[in-house]
């Protein structure tokens, strides 16, 4: 091997090193990349060398060839880089591993040199068309299947070897080459004795004698059957990974859909009941999960009951996409039918039980359910695995002293508390789901996660002079705090 090919030769430009000391994976392709352009380079050269040969030599035939091909391979190799420098997802790079694994398991035969190497063996062949003398190489004999005593295949013999579809191609390939002097390039798949199927790259050239005219042909087949099932591993895990972006936003968007569809089409500042003194001032908010794409199971809701009196509520379902907004639309539902109906807030959390627990898609869930009566200012409550919700009054904030209940669905039959609660005027009342305050803060009052943050608000919701305030102050608080769930927030203010 000439110097100039040595494959010890450094870099001239190291790979990026993280922290540790280890190659960064940036660095390492980047390197990767710029070795294999420098190698393609020295190889280039060695084969201007030999563009002056002498034809009747078939050692030096043989060296051009083999320099054409390591030119390709090297070309095939920086392209490859070149893709994992864009990059594939973790879950995509380890589907592609799975993919050419299960294809290495298949009907093409791996070569010889270890299973799912990308560089298959090379042989060499020359058919002499005037004395019909056949030359194979031993290794053309391997990758073709075939002893010694069998030979090789002449040129008409040969496509005899392909698959029917490749048959036209190759036929097509040899008479270019000896009618009209083309080279050979090209990929054909051939059946082995046994059954099995090799993918080879075929590279040929006529060789012509002292009148011009075709006097024999030779070429060099590279089998490259594991490098083509890595490349449609690769292709095949892409198609899927797209296809499966692709679900994943149409899901999202009809999740968001029939979330926004659902909850209250109101914005900004709702006032309730709409007519007669005494009406509560709300405003709610929906923020998403950090990466946006994670719709949840989350519900507000406020609305005017047939005896005058106001239904409040936050809840939250596992899960996400359409199963957890579906199951989310049934639950709104069913609460908003069963409070208009007067059931009290406790019962109803009883019933919501049951309809959770079975559903034909059964989840678990969390919620807050309040009905306010206007005229005594009192709010009747219950919860189920739910955060209290938050009273701010005189300028501080605390959680209100939950009644017993478990999550939705998470035994049959169970049964729920209800308490009662006198809100005065002026009075700020905080419903949320946990995805709200669950991250930052101290938990050592008891506290969930969060809640100090949350809490230490009540100066701001003191000075505030309406409900879409206080929000608006939530949401600059909590809305830029990386969530790995979505929130939803509802302010009640009393009036004064």
């Amino acid at each position: 091997m000439p110097p100039h090919l040595s494959a010890d030769r450094p870099a001239s430009q190291p790979p990026e090193r993280d922290a540790a000391g280890a190659p960064g994976a940036v660095g390492a392709v980047d390197a990767l990349i710029h070795r294999t352009l420098r190698l393609r380079g020295d190889v280039d050269a060695v084969r201007r060398e030999t563009v002056q040969i002498d034809e009747d030599d078939p050692q030096q035939r043989w060296q051009r060839a083999l320099c054409d091909l390591a030119v390709h391979q090297l070309d095939d190799l920086g392209a490859q880089l070149g893709q994992l420098k864009e990059g594939l997802p973790p879950q995509a790079a380890e589907h592609a591993e799975r993919s050419a694994a299960a294809d290495r398991t298949g009907p093409e035969t791996p070569s010889d040199d270890g299973p799912g190497s990308p560089v298959g063996r090379v042989g060499s062949a020359e058919w002499n068309l005037l004395t019909d003398e056949v030359s194979w190489s031993g290794e053309l004999l391997r990758i073709f299947g075939r002893t010694a005593a069998a030979g090789p295949l002449s040129l008409d013999e040969l496509p005899s070897a392909l698959l029917p579809d490749d048959q036209p191609l190759l036929t097509a390939l040899v008479t270019d080459c000896l009618v009209d002097g083309k080279p050979i390039d090209g990929e054909f798949r051939i059946v082995l004795p046994d059954g099995r199927t090799r993918t080879l790259h075929m590279r040929g050239e006529p060789v012509l004698d002292a009148d011009g005219c075709t006097a024999s042909m030779w070429a060099v087949m590279r089998d490259v059957s594991a490098l083509r099932r890595s490349r449609q591993a690769v292709r095949r895990t892409h198609d899927t990974f797209r296809r499966q972006q692709d679900i994943a936003q149409a899901e999202r968007r009809v999740a968001k859909d029939l979330q926004e569809a659902v909850l209250p089409p109101w914005r900004g500042s709702l006032r309730l009941p709409e007519q007669g003194p005494g009406a509560l001032d709300i405003a709610a908010h929906y923020l998403p999960s950090e990466s946006g794409a994670l719709i949840g199971g989350g519900w507000y809701d406020a609305m005017d009951l047939p005896d005058g009196r106001t239904l409040l509520t936050v809840g939250d379902l596992t899960g996400h996409g359409i199963r957890a907004t579906s199951a989310m639309t049934m639950i709104l539902g069913a609460l908003r039918g069963m409070a208009v109906a007067g059931i009290a807030p406790a019962a109803l959390m009883g019933h919501l039980n049951h309809l959770l627990e079975t559903s034909v898609q059964p989840a678990l869930g969390s919620a807050v359910c309040c009905r306010f009566d206007p005229a005594t200012r009192v709010l009747e409550w219950a919860q189920a695995g739910h955060p209290a919700p938050l009273l701010f009054r005189n300028g501080t904030g605390r959680p209100v002293p939950p009644p017993d209940g478990i999550l939705l669905g998470a035994a049959p039959g169970a049964a729920y508390e209800q308490d009662e609660l006198r809100l005065l005027p002026g009075d700020v009342l905080v419903l949320h789901t946990d995805g709200l305050a669950r991250d930052g803060g101290s938990a050592e009052r008891g506290l969930r996660p969060g809640m100090d943050t949350l809490l230490g608000l009540a100066p701001r919701f003191a000075r505030a002079r309406s409900a879409q305030e206080c929000v608006r102050a939530v949401v600059e608080q909590f809305g830029g705090t990386e969530r790995m769930d979505d929130a939803s927030v509802l302010v009640v203010r009393i009036p004064v």
